[in-house]
């Protein structure tokens, strides 16, 4: 299918597929001899793949970080997630990574949710 067509199905734009084309997400698509791109059913699962992975808080550099094993976690998750990101032993893997962030933030916003709280008189989450 062409890349409106796979777009769509993904549920993106073809200027996103163009986009996670250039940083590496997305290995370079068949062409036709006009130069048009074509995608394959295994192609739109893994677009879809990778939205689900930004929509759960990946960025786009940590999917480039381990854009040659998207493929890999698209079969088998878990297994595949409990290894390191980066190949190093004892590395933490890219998902981990983003998770410390991710705690880190929520930790922020706790304390500044809390200091808040205490200068308006407020006592708790049901406060709000």
């Amino acid at each position: 299918m062409r890349i409106g067509d796979a777009a769509a199905a993904a549920g993106t734009t073809p200027r996103a597929l163009r986009f996670y084309e250039e940083r590496g997400l997305l290995p370079p698509p068949a062409r036709s001899t006009t130069g048009q791109r074509h995608y394959g059913p295994r192609d739109v699962a893994r677009i879809g793949f990778i939205r689900e992975l930004l929509a759960l808080g990946l960025t786009v550099d940590d999917l480039a970080r381990c854009a040659d094993r998207l493929d890999l976690l698209m079969d088998d998750p878990p297994q595949r997630c409990a290894v390191s990101g980066d190949g190093d032993t004892g590395s933490p893997g890219v998902a981990a990574r983003r998770l410390a962030v991710l705690d880190a933030e929520i930790a922020r916003l706790t304390r500044l949710r809390d200091q808040l709280a205490s200068r308006v008189g407020a006592v708790g989450p049901s406060s709000r």
